[in-house]
């Protein structure tokens, strides 16, 4: 077993200095999904209503249309803050070839079987910011647990500094295998705001 040893993060992590956003295949086409949700159906769902509630007068004290401008500026700045994730998404397929030594090591999209002082395994897959689900065992490479992985190889010992304390974990297996994200639903009443108004 080779000696344990303690990762320091990085001063400047290459997603934070050059404005990637490093991502799985699902998680990017999750991305897309919803983008695509709020373009073609809830946005124009939503002018309706605006539209339908500025024929009606005053708008001072027009509650839909007040909630449905609301809504728009909700809808567009999510719109915006996709397109940027999207334009800078960098997609690691898990599945993607790797060298012998490469594919040994923790890196981006790897699933890592470890266990901590105590005994107690636990799996998880790292994955990128705007996939972590936490249900799924999806843990960001920037979290405390992502970065204290990161690099270490089988049976390699790894120091956790987390909020909670400091603890030691053994990496027990590495293995990129494909990592299934949890895909766009539509909001519940998504429908009902599609149909027209009166």
């Amino acid at each position: 077993m080779q000696k344990g040893f303690t990762r320091r993060p990085k001063t400047e992590e290459p997603a934070a200095s050059h404005g990637r956003n490093y991502i799985t295949p699902g998680g990017l086409q999750r991305l897309k999904d919803e983008r695509d949700f709020l373009l073609t159906r809830d946005r124009p769902a939503v002018v309706q209503v605006v539209s339908w509630a500025a024929g009606n007068g005053d708008r001072s004290e027009n509650a839909d249309y007040q909630y449905g401008k609301r809504r728009l500026r909700q809808i567009d700045g999510r719109i915006r803050f996709l397109t940027k994730r999207i334009e800078a998404a960098e997609v690691i397929d898990p599945e993607a070839p790797r060298s012998l030594q490469r594919a040994s090591k923790v890196f981006f999209a790897a699933t890592v079987r470890y266990e901590n002082a105590a005994g107690a395994e636990r799996v998880v897959s790292i994955v990128g910011t705007d996939e972590v689900n936490l249900d799924r065992n999806h843990i960001s490479w920037q979290s405390p647990l992502g970065r204290a992985l990161m690099g270490a190889a089988e049976d390699d010992e790894v120091v956790l500094h987390a909020p909670g304390g400091t603890e030691t974990l053994n990496v027990l297996e590495v293995r990129y295998v494909p990592i299934p994200v949890e895909p766009f639903r539509e909001p519940l009443g998504a429908e009902a705001a599609t149909k027209p108004i009166g």
